[in-house]
């Protein structure tokens, strides 16, 4: 097995360097999603298939969120430097087929695989920090990896606008080109940590099972309420098998010599409190991230731009209270109470999401914004601090994958859930409001055109906006509840000392697979 730690810690120039090269590669999968978003409806509108759009997003979904812990052990197993390499070109290979796309079916196919690269960006170069900086000064690194995505969030809907509009719909595949092959220079060039191995296998089938389960549960929340009735047999067949396969991937891992999920970190209390907690923070999330810009545009009349814009204080919260929390962490070795405060706060802004309308005052809808990303910030980076804090050397990069899988499935399925709460709140509320002459306006055409809303009647927009606000209403009312069952679950979290940067040898919770005993509370 590979262990991939320095036998003496690098120097801090080393570290800044290579540290550059990680942020890279997380901005190339950070950047992606929210630069294709914008444009989409051109790709549409040059390959046609307005009913295949949904898989050029979710097909991008499936193949990275089912491959994150595979690129995890991967990196355990081989080394992560090599296999981040791997997955960047995976990546990569991917957006330039994707950029070259001739119909959607082949975009779909090569989304697919750019996804598939996709889920070891994150978990690798996070797995990365923790081999070269230990926990007690993690914190800060953490700060910059928050930066980072904040600045990608604001950034990514303009850069796609203006290559959409400027250059064509291809370069938002072909802008990751250059900053993927810059990162690949930073990393072979400058990170040189030493790596001992030893005969392995790789568990094959468990990877089979494994990505069979998860497409299925993702096809669940993709068809589920929307090809499909939820109470189909097609539903059912679909969760049916998805249980299934992950029964028997299960199983499987109990009797693998090499586990993609190893049994024994599902025996940690603190992979378990982490794993619930980081999933349900990131499905709260993107309440917020996925349906504000459309209170935004719809309910307020902003323009797509403008609410990018307006999200840019939900971005600095979570910059702040991430970049804070970790200068406080490395100076203290405290974190536990950062991710209990900052669900309560993610509740609480929630709620009060669910107060908003039209004439809601701008000051209280970016208070209300603030808080928002002052509560998350506070939650995942430090949950990903606690875990790798605890867990045997071996299983950093695994456990640190595992976090980021359970993450990419809070997204998805808070996504999926959300968005069956808002279509049932606009076909309730639609006829409702809009008058008799608009009646057959399509919930379709509502959600995936905002602009043409705008050239509508008077009366008509005023009945879209009431509709869409009261639908979020409920979209809010049921997140609320759901980031304080996670507040509830971080308060079992147990928190250990952080390890400074002499403290080089392993923690003595990590001899467990040793044989030797381990603390109370950590399994």
């Amino acid at each position: 097995m590979s262990h991939p730690l320095p036998t003496t810690p690098l120097p801090r120039r080393q570290v800044l360097i290579v540290f550059t090269g990680l942020i890279l590669v997380m901005a190339l999968g950070a950047l992606d999603q929210t630069v294709v978003a914008t444009a989409l409806p051109t790709v549409v509108g040059d390959l046609g298939g307005v009913d295949e759009l949904s898989w050029v997003v979710t097909a991008y979904l499936l193949a990275s969120t089912a491959t994150t812990p595979l690129w995890g052990k991967a990196g355990d197993l081989y080394g992560r430097r090599a296999v981040l390499r791997l997955a960047v070109v995976v990546f990569l290979v991917g957006s330039a087929l994707s950029g070259a796309a001739w119909s959607m079916p082949a975009l779909i196919g090569f989304r697919a695989l750019q996804g598939a690269g996709a889920g070891g960006l994150m978990s690798l170069a996070m797995a990365v920090v923790g081999d070269l900086v230990p926990p007690r000064e993690r914190g800060r690194y953490q700060g910059y990896i928050q930066a980072m995505f904040a600045l990608a969030s604001v950034a990514g809907p303009l850069i796609g606008g203006v290559l959409t509009d400027q250059v064509g719909w291809r370069w938002a595949f072909y802008v990751n080109l250059p900053v993927g092959i810059v990162a690949l220079a930073v990393i072979s060039a400058v990170f040189r940590v030493p790596e001992e191995r030893s005969p392995h296998q790789v568990d094959y089938l468990g990877a089979v099972l494994l990505v069979a389960g998860v497409s299925g549960l993702m096809l669940l929340s993709v068809w589920g309420g929307v090809r499909y009735p939820w109470a189909s047999w097609q539903v059912g067949v679909l969760a049916a098998a998805s249980v299934a396969l992950l029964a028997l991937f299960g199983w499987r891992q109990t009797r693998a010599a090499e586990p993609i999920l190893p049994p024994r970190l599902f025996r940690r209390r603190v992979f378990l409190v982490v794993s619930a907690a980081v999933f349900i923070a990131t499905c709260s999330l993107f309440a917020a991230v996925t349906f504000l810009p459309m209170y935004l545009q719809v309910v307020r009349g902003m323009t797509a731009t403008n609410s990018g814009l307006l999200l840019l204080p939900l971005m600095l919260g979570i910059t702040g209270a991430t970049t804070v929390s970790g200068r406080i962490i490395s100076a203290t070795g405290r974190y536990k109470i950062f991710p209990v405060v900052g669900l309560a706060l993610t509740s609480a802004a929630l709620a009060l999401f669910a107060t908003m309308d039209a004439t809601t005052p701008w000051w209280v809808t970016l208070g209300i914004m603030v808080l928002m990303g002052v509560g998350f910030g506070m939650v995942t980076q430090v949950l990903l601090l606690a875990i790798q804090n605890v867990v045997d050397r071996r299983d950093l990069g695994t456990a640190t994958a595992a976090t980021n899988f359970f993450r990419g499935l809070g997204g998805a399925f808070g996504v999926a859930v959300f968005g069956a709460v808002l279509s049932a709140g606009l076909s309730r509320w639609l006829p409702r409001e809009l008058p008799a002459q608009a009646s057959g306006t399509r919930v379709g055409d509502l959600l995936r055109s905002p602009a043409r809303i705008a050239a509508l009647p008077g009366d008509v927009r005023h009945g879209i906006a009431v509709a869409v606000s009261q639908s979020l209403h409920d979209v809010f009312l049921v997140a609320a509840p759901i980031a304080a069952l996670g507040f509830l679950i971080v308060l079992l979290l147990k928190e250990y000392p952080l390890k400074g940067p002499a403290a080089s040898g392993p923690r003595r919770e990590d001899r467990s697979a040793a044989g030797e005993r381990v603390p109370e509370g950590a399994s």
